[in-house]
């Protein structure tokens, strides 16, 4: 069996509708479409998940991302203090090997015979 037709957002949303609504069955859905009844049953599936999403707030993310945005939020905090004590600890010994030019005397190169 090939691959089934990709149907328009619309059109895929009018017949999760009519299956919600219990107009149609996912099995009339699939054969009026031309899909498979798997693939009628993913729409609705993703309908409702995007529905979900969408009355839980936090701009439709759920409560595992809105933890994991807030866990990251705190580790960049966490990050930028530790640059900046770690920023201010080489402006005490002077400007540190970052403020340095380059390495004076023989150069080494990569690859071997290379002059």
């Amino acid at each position: 069996m090939g691959r089934p037709p990709i149907l328009p957002t619309d059109q895929k949303f009018a017949l999760v509708l009519r299956v919600l609504t219990g107009e149609l069955t996912a099995a009339e859905a699939a054969r009026n479409a031309g899909v498979s009844e798997q693939s009628v049953s993913n729409w609705r599936r993703q309908f409702i998940e995007g529905a979900r999403a969408g009355l839980a707030g936090e701009g439709g993310r759920d409560t595992e991302d809105a933890s994991r945005v807030a866990e990251l939020t705190q580790e960049n905090a966490t990050l930028k203090a530790t640059i900046g004590e770690l920023y201010i600890e080489l402006r005490k010994y002077g400007r540190g090997a970052a403020g340095r030019g380059p390495v004076r005397g023989r150069q080494v190169h990569p690859v071997p015979g290379f002059k």
